[in-house]
């Protein structure tokens, strides 16, 4: 038998130095519902349960990987997203909260919409962007486009376990010329300034891709450029939705306005900072 209220205390206190309580407290309630299979009445009893010895070394080894910083969903191998499963691994950015909303405005403004329309996802990564509009807006044909092979390929396992279909391009957007004729383009490109990395915890550095996250710190707008240059290019202006870095959102709203278009809204997220644009 095995006390989960001793269980937890020394979980909590193995991870004392390296996070602060509520985030231990939040992964010890993951682990134990994914790992040791036990539900959230079993957890709040704290009574005794029997633990087989693999689904307690497995435990330990989570432990283990977290004090070595290791993300939680890289140890689960998959993170939740608009209440869907995504699987996730070192070769794609964790999705964030803040892409969810994102998402929301996406589908606030089409769920209405009976007509079918295009739409594509610069940047999909995990596709954990798409998936999710694919599920909440069946009326639109979505393509999903990235320039890293393991990315596409997560992408694709995602999109048969959440029973969607999603078209995935292998593209490096930088490198396009042209895009085919959208509707609506979503994109959470690489917007974090190389000179910014000293204030990122080592969870993201030393395990997402810098490739997804980084810009060079002379030109930090380099994404938002091309998905401009891209819109202007088709013969109607799709209705862009981006995430953008809250350091840069004036300057973003700026590119976008000096490019021409008529619309630009910036968005705030959750925390009151500046992380969403839409432009038209």
């Amino acid at each position: 038998m095995t006390d989960l209220k001793a269980l937890r205390a020394d979980f909590i206190k193995t991870l004392n130095s390296y996070y602060d309580k509520e985030e231990i407290i939040n992964f010890f309630s993951w682990l134990a519902e994914d790992i040791l299979e036990l539900k959230t009445h079993q957890l709040l009893l704290n009574k005794e349960v029997n633990l087989d010895e693999n689904k307690l070394a497995k435990f330990k080894s989570a432990t283990e990987r977290l004090q070595r910083q290791e993300p939680i969903q890289h140890i689960l191998g998959y993170t939740e997203f608009f209440g869907l499963k995504i699987k996730v691994d070192s070769s794609v950015l964790i999705p964030r909260p803040e892409t969810e909303e994102l998402v929301q405005w996406v589908i606030d403004d089409y769920s209405a919409k009976n007509h079918q329309f295009s739409l594509i996802d610069l940047g999909t990564g995990s596709g954990c962007i798409p998936i999710a509009l694919a599920r909440q807006l069946p009326q639109a044909k979505i393509k999903a486009l990235d320039v890293s092979k393991e990315a596409l390929s997560l992408a694709a396992i995602n999109s048969k376990e959440n029973n969607v279909e999603i078209e995935l391009i292998e593209e490096d957007i930088l490198e396009l010329e042209y895009l085919q004729e959208v509707d609506v383009l979503v994109s959470n490109p690489p917007y974090v300034k190389y000179d910014e990395q000293e204030g990122m915890s080592n969870n993201v550095l030393k395990n997402e891709p810098h490739v997804a996250l980084f810009v060079y710190d002379d030109d930090p707008l380099v994404f938002y450029r091309k998905i401009a240059e891209l819109s202007l290019k088709q013969k109607k202006r799709p209705v862009i939705y981006v995430e953008v870095s809250q350091y840069l959102a004036n300057e973003t709203r700026d590119l976008f306005i000096n490019y021409g278009f008529d619309q630009v809204e910036l968005r705030k997220d959750f925390r009151g900072n500046d992380r969403m644009l839409k432009a038209y």
